[in-house]
């Protein structure tokens, strides 16, 4: 979608607003005049790619399986069709569910805290209108406010696994009124142990051809295809490819460097650059610590920003991060897929990521809205056995050297290694209800 406005966040503020549209409007896709109104208010106009090929389908009631990447319009694409559904379609509870249970409509399920997040973000402007109400959950924070938010009552409930499991069997919402399933980021699912989970909550819903099913994913790998067919009614394969149009974008460059040597390297790379806001991913939480402690006893403002970050303060350096005020972010993969952080100039790869796919969501970060960016990465002794792949999944060579001399810093302050504290339960000293995965 496009957005014309200057004093709100686009809806699907995950996706890139600069990515590329179609000639397709979103006005005459046939969306309740409820939803069109509310996109016309706020000066969206045409669809991308990804909303002009699937809105049409999954309109119609055709379940869809989705090939897009992070910043395509996907997220606008399934909210849409969602809200379209519950909007048209009167609400049928349960006669069997559970006395007192909330009976969600919806249901959207995300792979991690941040997109869920963001996902939740993203529909509150949409369905403003609409008098459908939406919940976000996730594991790390506020417990019993989701727990009671969700009692209250929910149209369309979003979430991680593993708190929307929890809450399950304590009774709080019943899927027996599901009639919108969606996955995002399914291919993540997999990767984060999440499968059994979200096999456990498609069979808890209504058969899937009593409700619609919308499924996204970076790849449609046979595994994740697996999914489709075993809790999908028949999906329609919906395939896009706007990731690579923008690494046009991005001057890609790497070194070649000891592993004993990378950090003399960072430090230097960084005193030369001078970037306004940089990304530093690395494959470790340990290793994000390290880098953390070491540029801020350097005079740099760095960050980590990993799974174990308490959910509050994740939120708080993601805002830190967007707003200009700390300029240097180091992340593990949690932050290269389904976040969108304008304005990144930089992005450091200090580990080369052992998944080939990976390199490409990361240095993704940056070149967003049709700008240019840069990415540098460090291939180690440890990792560049990473190489091929990335460069076969590129389909190019990147350019690499060895670094000049100039390039490592003469010397850096070592810090103090960090005490080691003993890991807590999460949810605030609860039991976790369920097993698999991260939620």
């Amino acid at each position: 979608m496009t957005d014309t406005s200057t004093d709100a966040a686009p809806p699907n503020a995950t996706d890139d607003p600069g990515s590329l549209l179609t000639e397709t409007r979103l006005d005459s896709l046939g969306l309740h005049e409820t939803i069109v109104a509310g996109l016309t208010q706020r000066g969206f106009t045409h669809a991308t790619p990804i909303q002009a090929e699937t809105l049409p389908l999954a309109l119609s009631g055709t379940d869809i399986a989705g090939q897009a990447h992070t910043g395509t319009g996907k997220t606008a694409a399934f909210l849409l069709a969602t809200l379209d559904r519950l909007m048209r379609q009167p609400r049928q509870p349960s006669a069997q569910a559970p006395v007192g249970a909330s009976q969600p409509r919806a249901l959207i399920l995300a792979p991690t805290r941040e997109l869920a997040d963001q996902i939740y973000n993203d529909a509150l402007p949409l369905a403003a209108d609409t008098g459908l109400k939406c919940v976000v959950c996730y594991g790390g924070t506020g417990y019993d406010e989701q727990r009671q938010a969700i009692a209250d009552g929910v149209d369309i409930l979003i979430g991680t696994p593993g708190r929307l499991i929890d809450y399950y069997k304590q009774k709080i919402y019943t899927l027996q009124a599901i009639e919108v399933a969606v996955l995002d980021e399914a291919d993540r699912m997999f990767d984060l142990g999440f499968i059994n989970d979200i096999r456990y909550l498609f069979r808890k819903m209504p058969a899937p051809d009593a409700r619609q099913n919308l499924l996204f994913s970076a790849t449609l790998s046979h595994r994740v295809l697996e999914l489709a067919y075993e809790h999908m009614n028949s999906p329609k394969l919906v395939r896009t490819d706007t990731e690579t149009v923008n690494i046009g974008a991005i001057t890609q460059k790497l070194y070649h460097v000891s592993k004993d040597d990378k950090m003399t390297l960072l430090v230097g790379t960084l005193r030369r650059l001078a970037a306004e806001r940089t990304l530093i991913f690395i494959n470790t939480k340990r290793m994000a610590e390290r880098i953390e402690d070491t540029l801020n006893a350097n005079g740099f403002t760095a960050a980590t920003l990993s799974g174990d970050v308490a959910q509050n303060k994740r939120l708080r350096l993601l805002e830190e991060f967007k707003d200009g005020q700390l300029p240097i972010m180091v992340a593990t993969d949690v932050a290269a897929r389904g976040l969108h952080i304008p304005d990144v100039s930089h992005v450091i790869n200090f580990d080369l990521p052992q998944d080939a796919q990976d390199y490409v969501h990361r240095i993704g970060r940056t070149a967003r809205a049709g700008k240019t960016g840069s990415a540098i990465s460090f291939a180690c002794e440890e990792y560049v056995y990473s190489l091929p792949d990335i460069e076969a999944y590129i389909e190019h060579k990147i350019d690499a050297e060895m670094p000049p001399a100039d390039h490592f810093a003469d010397e850096i302050t070592r810090p103090a290694p960090r005490r080691r504290k003993p890991r807590g339960r999460r949810d605030g000293g609860r039991p976790r209800r369920h097993s698999g995965g991260r939620g």
